[in-house]
């Protein structure tokens, strides 16, 4: 880490200093919030990859070492030990919770689990074939309305009502977006469930017969929402952090990060993987895609591979790795594209090309294959990802407004379009 307190800019012959500032862990950053006062100029950085936006007690995260802490536990620690409730209270409050802590935050938790009947019609207006997160990012917007009397954004305890409702109602919505989609009827949250055994019946459970859930499915969705629960200031959460920044209520700006969290570069790439999978088709093609993933030419990609963040390897990828060799096992899925992926991993494991590239298999790759092992659809994989990723997106957006000199977010740009002219009738064009 940088020892310097401030840094001196030399400007049109005038020279002024910026002050360095000094993070508990990590890169320090540059203040240049007295730039354009100082010297006439912005800075110009495509995809904000070298500009810290705010400050944040939240995550860290070091890439090159592949280290992911959540309020300072280490992400392996929470993966083996912990629950994905007890995460999102640690997200939430900065602290591990006490028994009596962790049992009134479930209580909480479980008591706001049931959506608005209404909503029911609401999703009436979908039509049947509707993308999931097209139905989630519109049915969570749309509390905003059921709640728009009870919350004032600057009360510490409307804030935390409103992290409660999102963590309670993300999955019972999320239930239902899929069960509109197959045109099964909406289930009700069975509150004596936890969390995520809840979720599955509210999935898949069918009035006629009882679930038979196994113990394992629930431990792996389990730890999947641990793994999401958050990741720094990705491009979902700082879009919620943007959002919030106008003053914009939870719910809108959760809603704004649903979207974002959609696009195939963030949130969607556990989906590419299975639409890779198909492409490949079966494991005696396996050799065949290795070789044209090596070939620049060739316009195949091995996808969930790698990360643009973790520079030698995704700490989440080795936890959920054992968990994904143990839900085949426990399950006994007899599925030809999983056949194909447990086959791409081990090509890849031992390549050389990939190995001298760090190009490891990530925890898209093994979610995926987690996700269609427990039978949801290629469609809700992103659904999946929200629901985990809720937790985090609250936490950033009550530490925003906790935090004290917070202003609205106003990036600038480098216009490159016409100078000023002057407008021509149509009949001299």
């Amino acid at each position: 880490m940088s020892e310097l307190d401030k840094i001196t800019l030399t400007a049109g012959g005038k020279s002024f200093d910026l002050p360095v500032l000094q993070p508990t862990l990590g890169q320090p950053c540059i203040d240049i919030a007295a730039l354009p006062k100082e010297s006439g100029c912005f800075t110009f950085d495509p995809g904000f990859g070298a500009t810290a936006s705010t400050k944040s007690a939240i995550t860290y995260i070091d890439g090159d070492a592949g280290v992911l802490l959540y309020r300072g536990y280490p992400i392996e620690q929470l993966a083996e030990q912990s629950s994905f409730l007890e995460v999102a209270y640690l997200l939430l409050n900065g602290e591990l919770p006490s028994k009596q802590q962790f049992a009134e935050f479930e209580h909480q938790i479980t008591h706001h689990t049931m959506m608005h009947e209404s909503l029911k019609n609401f999703f009436q207006g979908f039509h049947h074939d509707a993308h999931p997160m097209a139905m989630l990012a519109a049915a969570v917007a749309s509390l905003s309305a059921f709640y728009h009397d009870k919350l004032d954004v600057e009360d510490p305890a409307d804030r935390k009502m409103a992290a409660i409702r999102l963590i309670a109602k993300m999955p019972t919505i999320a239930a239902a977006c899929y069960r509109y989609s197959i045109g099964w009827p909406f289930r009700y949250p069975r509150n004596n469930l936890e969390y995520v055994t809840r979720f599955l019946h509210m999935m898949f459970e069918v009035p006629s017969e009882p679930l038979q859930l196994s113990p394992v499915a629930a431990k792996a969705l389990d730890l999947l929402f641990i793994l999401h629960a958050d990741h720094e200031q990705n491009a979902s959460t700082s879009t919620v952090r943007l959002v919030g920044s106008t003053g914009a209520n939870p719910y809108a700006s959760v809603a704004a990060g649903i979207t974002a969290l959609w696009g195939p570069a963030h949130g969607g790439a556990n989906e590419a993987v299975l639409k890779m999978l198909e492409e490949i088709g079966t494991p005696d093609n396996v050799e065949s895609a290795v070789r044209r993933a090596k070939d620049k030419s060739d316009s195949f990609r091995l996808m969930g591979f790698g990360h643009r963040v973790y520079k030698n390897f995704d700490p989440r990828a080795k936890i959920i790795r054992e968990m994904c060799h143990k839900v085949l096992a426990e399950l006994g899925v007899n599925d030809p594209l999983l056949e194909v992926a447990m086959k791409l991993e081990e090509a890849a494991l031992k390549d050389e090309y990939f190995i001298e590239r760090k190009l490891y298999p990530n925890v898209d790759f093994y979610s995926g294959i987690i996700y269609k092992a427990l039978r949801i659809p290629t469609e809700m994989f992103t659904v999946m990802f929200a629901i985990a990723r809720t937790a985090g997106w609250i936490a950033h957006w009550i530490e925003q407004h906790e935090t004290p000199g917070s202003r609205i977010g106003r990036p600038r740009q480098l216009y490159t379009g016409y100078a000023k002219r002057d407008y021509v009738p149509v009949d001299k064009r």
